[in-house]
């Protein structure tokens, strides 16, 4: 006879699934002429904070960015290492972990409707871009319109498409898991 695994066991196990899945989900890239990929970190990130709420989603992007930190190949394009934490567009990684605790914040509370879920992963979102750009701009003391030319313009329209698609499978998910959470 089995026992159900203990509240916390499962809670450690999803941080690690969706730590996985955005490592995954990174690697799923568009190259860019500037280098820096469309990828499908943000749908994974969304994912994380609707799904895990605020906590489990924040504490499941910190472990992705812990392993970044210490060399583990999680970043877009295999990278890792404190050097690509710490480099230009480092922020943008680190902002995952902000961008999870508000989505998962805002859809506990609003998120039971495709629009509200979509605004509370816009504002995650949001809220990953502008500490992103932000360091970006303070590391290569770039000006704020060229930073938003190279950082934030050009993803835009994918995560908008990467946001909706995120919305809908969360609610598919919520409406087939057992009362409606993992």
């Amino acid at each position: 006879m089995r026992a159900d695994p203990s509240p916390r066991v499962h809670g450690l196990v999803l941080c690690a699934l969706f730590a996985a899945l955005t490592a995954v989900c990174s690697q799923i890239a568009l190259p860019m002429p500037w280098g820096v990929p469309i990828n499908l970190a943000i749908f994974a990130v969304c994912l994380s904070g609707s799904l895990l709420g605020p906590v489990r989603g924040m504490a499941s992007m910190a472990v992705y960015v812990a392993l970044a930190a210490v060399g583990v190949p999680v970043l877009a394009g295999f990278q890792g290492g404190p050097a690509a934490i710490f480099g230009k567009t480092g922020g943008y990684a680190v902002g995952y972990i902000l961008a999870a605790l508000l989505t998962g914040l805002l859809a506990r509370r609003f998120g039971r409707r495709f629009w509200p879920l979509c605004a509370a992963m816009a504002i995650g979102c949001a809220a990953c871009y502008v500490l992103g750009t932000l360091w970006f701009v303070v590391l290569t003391q770039s000006p704020l319109p060229v930073a938003l030319g190279l950082c934030v313009l050009p993803y835009l329209p994918a995560d908008a498409v990467k946001i909706a698609l995120a919305a809908l499978l969360t609610l598919q998910l919520r409406r087939r898991l057992p009362h409606g959470r993992l």
